[in-house]
């Protein structure tokens, strides 16, 4: 399996801290050498780095660990491949443009051959994995439903993509984190977790790695940020796990819709 990292942020935050902690993971205190990839959205621009080296002895991903780029919302991905070779065209996040606006997915987890046999218009995957193709198919979905541009209520759309990710999740094991460079779409089939930090800001400390950090020093009083995981990346806080079905849509560092596997949504 492999490895998510998400953020939501309310003002340009940098992702270094949970960043160093998850690239310890790819080959460092966990399995995931196939490659890795992040992705940052300034505005509607997205700019990407890819690597399919382990990220725990990649030169790019030590750079990003120390390089503090500022983002509202950032998608990483560290990669055990299980469909599709270990090469940079297989590597995650992937994009694709819809309505003007550069899309972002990363996957986690592994679906069923059948995945190939359904049918694809508008979007191809340049790679080999069930991940990508997965993306092609669910961008697909939303054009074909949307094709002159996003429907006024942002609900709607919001409904759909759960509805995309739960036949996905029937193929097999889908975890994903997905963006349109405002909101952060995060669905759980198996494990995510998250947590979102707020004055009063406190220390972290990482699982993988001794590094901690005063975000009481880093923040003003009024940042909200939000961080995503597969697993949780500090040792000494509280973080929420979503359930199987679920998907928690992120704007702005706060949440702006839970939607549960049964369709119904929570506050």
């Amino acid at each position: 399996m492999c490895e998510l990292l998400g953020m939501s942020a309310n003002v340009p935050t940098d992702i270094c801290f949970s960043f160093a902690g998850l690239v310890q993971r790819g080959g460092g205190t966990g399995p995931h050498r196939d490659g890795w990839g992040i992705a940052f959205y300034e505005g509607r621009g997205l700019r990407a780095f890819h690597d399919p080296l382990p990220s725990a002895d990649s030169r790019i991903a030590q750079l990003l660990v120390a390089y503090p780029i500022k983002s509202k919302v950032v998608i990483s991905h560290i990669r055990q491949a299980n469909v599709g070779e270990v090469s940079l065209v297989n590597t995650h996040p992937f994009s694709r443009e819809l309505w003007g606006v550069m899309w972002c997915f990363a996957h986690n987890g592994q679906l069923d051959r059948q995945l190939f046999e359904w049918p694809l218009t508008y979007y191809r995957p340049a790679g080999t994995t069930d991940s990508e193709y997965a993306f092609c198919w669910l961008m697909d979905q939303i054009r074909s439903r949307f094709p002159g541009g996003p429907p006024e209520d942002a609900n709607v759309l919001i409904d759909l993509v759960h509805e995309c990710c739960e036949k996905l999740r029937a193929l097999g094991v889908f975890n994903m984190l997905l963006s349109d460079s405002d909101r952060l779409f995060s669905y759980c089939s198996t494990k995510l977790s998250w947590i979102t930090r707020r004055a009063p800001f406190g220390e972290a400390h990482l699982c993988d790695r001794d590094m901690s950090v005063d975000f009481y020093k880093e923040t003003t009083p009024n940042d909200v940020v939000t961080v995503i995981a597969t697993e949780p990346l500090t040792d000494n806080e509280e973080w929420a796990r979503l359930s199987a079905g679920e998907m928690i849509v992120f704007a702005d560092g706060e949440v702006a819709r839970l939607v549960s596997t049964l369709g119904g949504a929570k506050d």
